[in-house]
């Protein structure tokens, strides 16, 4: 908890202070200190009022687990198994498609558990073991939110080819083949499924016009390496769908990139302008991964990027948790012109400073189109964060009144933990690896890094209920929280973590709708 002097520094605005000028905020660190809010959330026996549930809507998320209760294949082409949400379909059609899927999936002898990357823990499972599934049929995994639910014994019958409808926005239906192992594809039938994958979106991307529509589907399961940083551009609106107009664009706005440079890069050391500059060069150091951000010409690139935007945009200037926003596009488009097995260990040493100059052009214009979208998270008192921690709690409360009680009889605020994940789009608490694949799906969604966040962020919280539940100590459970073990998270767990958010976003999506005007 920050001093009261700590305090007052970040909610005085001095009004000497010109636009652009640097605010000493909390950043990624620590949430700011609210004083209309300290009689609401920060009160232990005060609670949000909650939407009233309309007819015919379950009110709790454990009746909506147990009437769709799902059953999506691991080992199925992912553009089939999560496609684009932008789809129209309304929650009575997820509810129908899902309760099919269930009477399907009731006629098979057994779902194994899902196996959690090395260093977590296990999920719970029930105290009768179901049978394993037959030989033939491919792996099922579980959605995320069963992880705390026992299921009974399914009934044993044929061991028929499983037919999954809709469960995820796409018209197609696919039936399942059978492999000789249950658990894993043939090396050669994964490098199919990608190279058929990567195929659909160079044809997409080939074409003289990009439907992005259909892009925005075909991405919404992850983007192939090959093609993100085209998709990325394409998706971000920063390049035309029109393939013939690319080239001019790119250049146009590249050069208009470096004229900003030109223009006001040199007033970096000016009195009005030093504390901006100064509070960025203090940040990047402590940014990830390390071997990234410890290359000199990393940290110039990301300097001046994020100085220019803060020049730029005088309503918010320079945030911290801004600074982490440059990160997975610059690693994107770099990934373009070297061999990298980790993005974390990504070495610009070799890269021409040409192809430099114009991947840091790319990034600043794509990170400035993400930061239109939600640049009340850093205007002054970050104001949308601070409702989105409010929708955040009324959403947990209706999903999971457990945890939600839990964490309020134990006095942890949403505030103290989920403020970081507003702020820097859950960047802190996912490796890099994973926050490039989440973000295929929210450069894909609809209001993807506002929105549909938040549902990404309660699924976030119900991963970890049970250990949630097994803190009995504020500190100990707060610590938990804001350090989540997550070290060895890969694709499959955001996968898993995306598709509970989808569930989410269908069964709860009148939720935070009292808080729009």
């Amino acid at each position: 908890m920050a001093s009261d002097g700590a305090r007052k520094q970040f909610w005085k605005r001095s009004n000497s202070k010109l636009p652009g000028s640097i605010q000493h905020v909390y950043g990624a660190q620590h949430p700011p200190f609210d004083p209309l809010l300290h009689g609401t959330l920060l009160k232990s026996t005060a609670k949000m009022p909650t939407t009233p549930v309309k007819a015919k809507r379950v009110s709790t998320f454990q009746e909506f687990e147990s009437n769709t209760s799902d059953a999506w294949d691991a080992g199925e082409d992912d553009d089939e198994l999560l496609a684009m949400a932008a789809e129209s379909l309304n929650s009575e059609v997820v509810m129908e498609t899902a309760n099919r899927v269930l009477r399907n999936h009731s006629q098979r002898q057994g779902r194994p558990t899902l196996q959690e990357g090395p260093g977590l823990q296990q999920k719970p499972r029930p105290e009768a073991e179901p049978p394993s599934p037959p030989s033939g049929d491919l792996r099922l995994v579980k959605s995320v939110s069963e992880s705390h639910t026992s299921c009974p014994a399914e009934s044993a019958s044929d061991a028929a080819p499983l037919q999954r409808s809709q469960s995820l926005p796409h018209a197609a239906t696919v039936t399942l083949g059978g492999t000789s192992d249950p658990g894993t594809l043939s090396s050669s039938a994964l490098s199919e499924r990608e190279a058929s994958r990567l195929d659909k979106f160079k044809q997409l991307l080939a074409g003289p016009n990009t439907d992005l529509e259909e892009l925005r589907k075909l991405s919404w399961s992850g983007i192939p390496k090959p093609v993100r940083p085209m998709t990325w551009k394409l998706l971000s609106g920063y390049l035309p769908a029109n393939v013939d107009r690319r080239p001019a664009t790119l250049q146009r706005k590249q050069k208009e990139y470096f004229a900003f440079i030109e223009h006001y890069y040199d007033s970096r050391n000016d009195e009005v302008h030093q504390d901006t500059y100064r509070q960025i060069h203090i940040d990047i150091p402590r940014m990830s991964p390390e071997a990234l951000i410890l290359q000199p010409k990393v940290t110039e690139i990301f300097e001046r990027i994020l100085f220019i935007w803060a020049i730029r945009h005088p309503a918010s200037g320079y945030v911290q948790g801004i600074n982490d926003l440059v990160t997975p596009f610059f690693v994107v488009f770099i990934c373009e012109y070297i061999e990298a097995e980790e993005v974390d260990t990504v070495d610009v040493s070799g890269v021409p400073a040409e192809v430099l100059r114009n991947i840091e052009a790319d990034t600043y214009w794509c990170m400035s189109k993400l930061l239109d979208g939600i640049q009340d998270n850093y205007t002054f008192a970050q104001p949308g964060i601070q409702m989105k921690v409010k929708m955040l709690e009324e959403l947990v409360s209706r999903i999971d009144e457990q945890v939600h009680r839990h964490l309020d009889q134990h006095e942890v605020r949403y505030l103290q933990f989920a403020f970081r994940w507003m702020n820097n789009l859950l960047m802190r608490e996912v490796p890099l690896r994973c926050t490039i694949r989440l973000w295929d799906t929210y450069q894909s969604e609809p209001e993807g890094f506002s929105h549909f966040h938040l549902y990404v962020c309660a699924a976030f919280l119900v991963r970890w209920r049970k250990e949630i539940l097994e803190e009995k100590d504020f500190q100990e459970l707060l610590l938990f929280l804001q350090n989540l073990p997550t070290a060895h998270w890969d694709d499959e767990d955001i996968s898993l973590l995306l598709a509970e958010a989808y569930r989410l976003k269908f069964a709860f999506a009148d939720a935070p709708n009292h808080y729009k005007k």
